[in-house]
């Protein structure tokens, strides 16, 4: 499995932030070819204590590295970076991974 995950610091204007997110953001993704599975979790504390380094963690889980990169190329993809970048630009890292 490959994993594109966004790692969200918390913004200034969470109910903003996350009515564009649900609302505009999340469905784009969604048409990203070849995305099996998104997790989104919302982040509820830091186990040692303080303000937890990220407010929001999302998943998004492709079959293979093949998949992965074909999904990354396509136009629904670009479409959802370039949306991506209108509302979190500054609050976001992107990493990818893969199951071992």
């Amino acid at each position: 499995m490959h994993k594109l995950i966004a790692l969200y610091k918390k913004p200034d204007d969470v109910d903003a932030f996350m009515t564009h997110y649900e609302n505009v953001h999340v469905p784009l993704v969604e048409k990203i070819p070849g995305l099996e599975k998104a997790i989104i979790n919302r982040v509820t504390a830091a186990p040692m204590g303080g303000e937890p380094a990220y407010f929001l963690i999302a998943e998004m889980q492709y079959r293979d590295a093949d998949t992965f990169r074909k999904a990354m190329a396509s136009p629904e993809n670009q479409t959802a970076g370039k949306d991506l970048m209108s509302f979190a630009k500054g609050l976001v890292t992107l990493v990818v991974a893969e199951d071992q």
